[in-house]
């Protein structure tokens, strides 16, 4: 089966993520706005920059804590990785074809969370 239409796991058959998924949750999320970063779509909460498509045109750029970005890597290297451009900044790479859409829900609101601003968190309440 090509990797576009499914990933196999646990004996089922789950669609791997989009870039268009990746536009329709980061914008389904609070306060989110939209704005080019290095000429790629980026997603703002209160304008920080949370996550934005790397020009590899294949991965998502998020940000995490580094010591969770070391144990990501490590155990999902074919999902989470970074460049030599990102080795002193808390953020990974997620390579989008390599996560469904839960997962990658899931990286976007604990990307969103990291940087949104207190107000914007208060509004939104807990989860």
């Amino acid at each position: 089966m090509p990797a576009a239409a499914g990933v196999y796991r646990a004996g089922t058959i789950r669609a791997v993520a989009t870039p268009d998924d990746v536009r329709q949750l980061a914008l389904a999320l609070p306060e989110t706005t939209e704005k080019p970063s290095y000429g790629t779509p980026g997603f703002r909460v209160g304008d920080r920059l949370f996550a934005r498509l790397h020009q590899d045109g294949e991965s998502l750029v998020v940000w995490v804590d580094m010591d969770e970005r070391e144990a990501l890597a490590h155990t999902e290297p074919e999902k989470f990785f970074w460049t030599p451009h990102y080795d002193k900044h808390p953020m990974v790479q997620v390579c989008i074809a390599a996560v469904d859409r839960e997962e990658l829900g899931e990286v976007l609101r604990d990307s969103w969370r990291r940087r949104a601003p207190g107000p914007v968190l208060r509004r939104a309440g807990p989860g």
